[in-house]
């Protein structure tokens, strides 16, 4: 398989030289790395070629490297059934700069080029219906990037007084607790083996 998977990045990178930047082999699986702004050319090809035919895009997904000039990387995931392969092809991009849509080649990016905008802040530009997806109207910020709190910065809740929902920031109902690992809840009450050594 790693032969053939060999044979189909050379075939890449010989037909699109301009386009890729790289290719490598990596846990049996082969990526392709690309310039932005070739995306639609590359999927097309990919797509069209009788030695690659990979006609079923399976996903489109986003990567953050905060500490990059270009924090992201959108990865799209393809499947040839008729050779039997499987591609990942990536690229970078930053906060501002959008990255081509490529649901003129594959349909079904829509949605996960709305995913990936909902959840990172990447944009796609010639996007038909470029909005939030999975979080709610009026929601701020994105929850996959790594700089985004853990605990968000708004609460949705019903209130059942007012018969409606409600949006209120972020509350947390107790103190952190300290951990013990033999009992969480109410801590040790014996000495461990070795306690000893730090009273000294």
């Amino acid at each position: 398989m790693s032969e053939a998977l060999k044979v189909l990045g050379e075939h890449i990178q010989a037909a699109r030289n301009t386009a890729v930047t790289g290719w490598e082999i990596a846990h049996g699986e082969l990526t392709v790395s690309i310039h932005r702004d070739r995306i639609e050319e590359v999927l097309t090809f990919l797509r069209d070629d009788p030695a690659c035919k990979f006609t079923t895009l399976i996903d489109i997904c986003g990567v953050d490297y905060p500490q990059r000039a270009e924090r992201f990387e959108v990865v799209y995931h393809l499947l040839s059934m008729h050779q039997n392969h499987r591609v990942r092809v990536k690229l970078s991009t930053d906060e501002e700069t959008p990255v081509p849509s490529v649901h003129a080649v594959y349909p079904v990016a829509d949605w996960f080029e709305r995913e990936a905008f909902d959840m990172f802040g990447i944009v796609f530009s010639d996007h038909p219906d470029l909005r939030r997806l999975l979080t709610d109207y009026g929601f701020e910020g994105y929850p996959l990037r790594k700089d985004f709190p853990l605990t968000g910065y708004v609460e949705v809740r019903w209130d059942e007084e007012q018969k409606r929902v409600v949006y209120e920031p972020v509350e947390l109902v107790q103190e952190y607790r300290d951990f013990d690992f033999m009992s969480p809840w109410e801590g040790a009450k014996y000495v461990i083996p070795g306690d000893e050594k730090a009273e000294g």
